[in-house]
């Protein structure tokens, strides 16, 4: 599926306007500040009902009005202030027949999602629509962040081909927080808290195994991808990406952190080991008022000859490492699926010394259509095809350039 076109309303400093997009490759090119990196959030808003920036949804709506009458203006001033939307047309380039309507609107603090004028409750459903990869300097977390950075990476990346999973997450997430808000209950005793826990705790086990076991799994294909790739692009063999899984063997000692070989996928611990493991650490996790311990916790890391690679990788290391991680992700997608992602680029040719530069631009994954974007005085006409379509960006409005 490609994007035949967008119509933005109130979205950032997006101005009200329909945009023409039916073409595999689209250029956004403007300076800084102009709404470019804006246009690519739209399009992902459009995919996932959500922002790819660390962001509420009510900063996506736009308080400025543009060609308003000034008789006008406070009306319709109050009205952005309350709702955005984004509508994309999506079509399938084998059967352009085959079309769909997404409309991802904010309203009044509410999210609604509408596909070919039905609305949906599960904003999974719009993955199966035509899902977006991101490369963006936000993902620099992925090699320099937290755990928690890491894990919601390769969460999203498993999600994409694998709604089995989504849900176990989600069941599992629901779970432990009700198990939290047991630990952290202090109006009621002990033997309270433990019949609830008794309740809870083989359900966390049962979610948290499954995801394990995915994980380890999932982790060591998308290494068999990513090392390759890593290799032809900076010149560094044997990058491999671990996964670090919190609950660990029995002979462990309790709160101890993991580390590469603490577990491998053979030797998971079971779900009565889980729930034994689990009861055993209760008075910590009440002190804490937290469970200290589950997929929740679990980590990964990029590793090279066993070292922890991002610690020591230099700025363009880690950065090359997060684009091809994104490469990885969109690669894995397709090989499961069968199906083409829509690329958006933001800015990541920038960054790239020109070898490096062709050889990301050799592994980039087959896509369905590609959203790139430029300042005026990068070389971007070296890389348009026949059929790109260039947009000069300033202050949020589009203008056809070729």
């Amino acid at each position: 599926m490609l994007i035949s076109s967008l119509r933005f309303v109130s979205f950032r400093n997006m101005r009200d306007a329909e945009v023409a997009t039916h073409a595999k490759n689209i250029f956004l090119v403007g300076e800084n500040g102009q709404g470019k990196t804006n246009f690519l959030e739209g399009v992902y808003f459009s995919s996932y009902a959500s922002s790819f920036r660390s962001v509420s949804d009510r900063e996506l709506i736009c308080n400025t009005v543009h060609n308003v009458d000034t008789a006008e203006y406070g009306e319709a001033n109050e009205r952005k202030s309350r709702s955005c939307s984004v509508q994309a047309h999506f079509v399938a380039q084998s059967t352009p027949s085959l079309y769909e309507e997404v409309l991802v609107k904010i309203e009044n603090n509410r999210k609604m999602v509408i596909i070919d004028g039905k609305r949906i409750e599960d904003r999974k459903e719009l993955i199966s629509v035509a899902p977006c990869i991101v490369f963006c300097h936000e993902d620099m977390v992925f090699a320099a962040g937290t755990p928690e950075d890491r894990r919601w990476f390769f969460d999203q990346s498993q999600s994409l081909y694998d709604p089995v999973y989504l849900d176990d997450l989600r069941h599992y997430r629901k779970i432990l927080k009700s198990r939290n808000s047991v630990l952290k209950d202090y109006e009621n005793d002990m033997l309270y808290k433990t019949q609830i826990l008794n309740v809870l705790d083989p359900q966390l086990a049962r979610y948290g195994i499954h995801i394990m076991k995915k994980r380890a799994e999932a982790v060591r294909l998308f290494s068999q991808t990513f090392t390759p790739l890593y290799t032809h692009v900076a010149g560094i063999d044997n990058i491999e990406v671990r996964y670090i899984p919190s609950w660990k063997r029995p002979a462990m000692p309790l709160y101890t952190e993991a580390t590469e070989n603490d577990i491998v996928p053979d030797e998971q611990p079971d779900e009565d080991t889980i729930i034994a493991l689990l009861k055993k650490r209760r008075e910590g996790d009440c002190s804490f008022g937290t469970t200290m311990t589950g997929p929740h916790r679990d980590k990964y890391a990029f590793t090279h000859r066993g070292t922890e690679f991002a610690r020591t990788a230099s700025t363009g290391q880690r950065r090359l490492l997060v684009l091809l991680l994104r490469v990885a992700e969109a690669q894995r997608f397709s090989d499961i699926s069968g199906r083409k992602p829509i690329l958006l680029l933001d800015d990541v040719l920038l960054e790239l010394d020109p070898e490096k530069r062709r050889r990301f631009l050799e592994v980039l994954p087959e896509y369905d259509q590609a959203f790139y974007t430029f300042l005026r005085e990068e070389p971007y006409m070296r890389h348009q095809k026949f059929d790109t379509i260039l947009y000069k960006v300033d202050n949020g409005a589009l203008s056809r350039m070729n």
